[in-house]
């Protein structure tokens, strides 16, 4: 397929479909803008889940059983650590220890983040472009009612998505922007995709740097987003259980394109939803519970395939 494609994804979500449509498009054509509103400092490293998730799918490292982490990681670190007395509630793999390392070392060194993340991945044989949504440090917070303003990883992590969502807000956006290789992929982009990853945690920091919403809206392309609620329910993490929490009246597919609107021009859901009411004039429908490397190629070619027929 003769076609730069461009997707927007958080985490484990978002990489599945990244797997797919790395096995379908060439490897120059393929542009994965990550969420980096999950970043954190600990253990005195930086920790970007959602960029090394994507690494390590990518390059076929990863532990498959979770769809993070790198396969057959041993944890004599963290254990180390908790020998210690280190309240370790975060666990980090050996292996994946080493990325942390160095992308700390090199940060402290004065390398943007975009530059250490195109250096880890060359060096992972990944040849398809693996950026941040910018190189400055944004943090996901969240407003809960059980224990006031935590950090993301501290919610999703530490209390396993449990505590009440009363808002969210990105601390440091303000102050972030479009890197040049973001707004570039952007510009020379045939198709734009948002990946099923969760739209309020993954894919809003992304449209909220500052100058991205009016880059990727300004473009006359395909701009589909993948549903990551299916059958209302989320496929993955607390998507179902935020929309209630933050006001939503339904949890459902139809939703989520909603809330997208202009963002996008082109919908995918899954077959198990029935007809749906959206703003987008393309809409269609596929199997996007992606269980199975199969599928994720087949739902990736399936999009792109739908895209060519629009005139």
């Amino acid at each position: 397929m003769a076609m730069k494609v461009v997707v927007l994804v958080g985490g484990v979500g978002g990489a599945k479909l990244a797997y797919g449509l790395a096995q379908v498009l060439p490897p120059e054509d393929l542009t994965v803008i990550v969420n980096t509103g999950d970043d954190t400092w600990l253990y005195g490293l930086r920790i970007c889940p959602d960029l090394d998730t994507i690494t390590y799918t990518l390059s076929d490292l990863v532990n498959k059983e979770n769809g993070w982490g790198v396969a057959g990681d041993t944890f004599n670190t963290i254990n180390a650590m908790r020998r210690y007395g280190e309240d370790a509630w975060f666990g980090l793999g050996d292996q994946d220890m080493a990325t942390h390392l160095l992308r700390t070392r090199w940060l402290r060194e004065g390398q943007s983040l975009t530059e250490i993340t195109i250096r880890l991945t060359k060096k992972l044989g990944i040849h398809q472009q693996i950026l941040p949504m910018t190189n400055a440090p944004v943090a996901t917070i969240v407003d809960t009612k059980e224990y006031g303003e935590i950090d993301f990883q501290t919610y999703f992590v530490r209390y396993r998505w449990q505590p009440t969502v009363k808002s969210l807000r990105l601390a440091g956006i303000d102050q972030a922007s479009v890197s040049p290789e973001v707004e570039t992929a952007l510009n020379e982009a045939d198709v734009l995709l948002i990946g099923p990853s969760n739209p309020w945690l993954s894919i809003d920091p992304i449209l909220n740097v500052p100058g991205m919403r009016e880059l990727i809206v300004k473009r006359d392309i395909p701009r589909v987003a993948i549903s990551p609620i299916v059958g209302g329910e989320a496929i993955k993490g607390p998507a179902a259980k935020l929309m209630l929490e933050l006001g939503h009246k339904a949890v459902s597919a139809e939703a989520v394109a909603h809330y997208y609107g202009d963002v996008i021009n082109g919908y995918v859901y899954d077959v198990v939803d029935g007809d749906l009411t959206v703003p987008q004039q393309n809409v269609t429908k596929f199997e996007t519970i992606m269980k199975t490397d199969e599928i994720k190629v087949a739902l990736a070619r399936n999009v792109l395939e739908w895209i060519e027929q629009w005139n």
